[in-house]
């Protein structure tokens, strides 16, 4: 049974440099579209990935809305490249605010950003709102990176009613990318002013990595561990909520991407 399948990816090569990450996003859809799959894949436009080299190029129609996050508008700009060896089409979110800057998560000392949460929620709804544009419905939506964890929240509890996503499976993969304390303090609030209704929010009253996979666990049809080296708790979170799991496999086994294709089957 072929799937339509939404990837949300924090990073991809070969805009961003080679991580467990970046090369998995990279192999996977490609893999996923030669065993007859229809996908769409989306990241952000970081600053720091060359848009020349890389043919990047504004979609004008699917630009120029504004998202008003935390009381503030911000306009979602759409670009779009082709990954000419894999014939994969990725689609950009960009926002000079949110950005422009020339690195992903962190600063030069390796300090996280302190409106990282924004740059979630942004990515989120910038994902959700351009799909919807496309009036492209996916089967599934598959989930990278933390940075990508506001998107099951939204389609839950803010496009739920949306025919889009009505019926759309989640899933969540694991890695080993844990942030170092937490997020912006108000960060359960301005998902509050979202429209997100949720007695769990109170959750995210300490943003740390582990709560913020603690609340989203919930919002998961199912879930991949996508890293050996996951954060211990994050993985205990994921094993004992019930929810359908891909456990951790090597890149080079044999079944590697059937086993994600039977995943996407077994959920839906």
């Amino acid at each position: 049974m072929a799937s339509k399948i939404l990837y949300v990816c924090q990073e991809i090569t070969p805009y961003l440099p080679e991580t467990e990450s970046a090369r998995l996003c990279r192999t996977l859809t490609q893999a996923m579209q030669e065993r007859g799959n229809e996908i769409r894949t989306f990241m952000p436009r970081y600053g720091c990935i060359n848009e020349r080299r890389h043919q990047l190029h504004e979609v004008i129609r699917l630009s120029g809305m504004n998202l008003i996050i935390d009381d503030n508008d911000h306009q979602l700009i759409i670009k779009v490249a082709s990954i000419p060896s894999a014939r994969v089409q990725v689609y950009f979110i960009d926002n000079d605010d949110y950005f422009s800057r020339k690195a992903m998560l962190t600063d030069e000392q390796g300090a996280c950003f302190p409106d990282n949460d924004e740059r979630a929620i942004f990515f989120a709804r910038g994902v959700l709102e351009t799909v919807r544009k496309l009036r492209w419905t996916p089967t599934v939506v598959h989930c990278h990176g933390w940075l990508s964890s506001v998107v099951p929240v939204y389609l839950k509890r803010v496009f739920a009613d949306d025919p889009i996503f009505r019926d759309v499976k989640i899933v969540v993969s694991l890695y080993d990318d844990a942030f170092p304390g937490t997020l912006d303090a108000t960060f359960g609030q301005k998902i509050a002013g979202e429209g997100v209704k949720d007695k769990n929010l109170s959750i995210l009253d300490t943003p740390s990595y582990e709560n913020l996979f603690r609340f989203v666990m919930d919002y998961a049809d199912g879930v991949v561990a996508a890293s050996a080296n996951i954060d211990p708790s994050v993985l205990e979170i994921a094993r004992t909520s019930g929810k359908p799991m891909l456990e951790y496999q090597a890149p080079d086994s044999a079944e590697f991407f059937d086993n994600y294709n039977r995943f996407y089957e077994a959920i839906q």
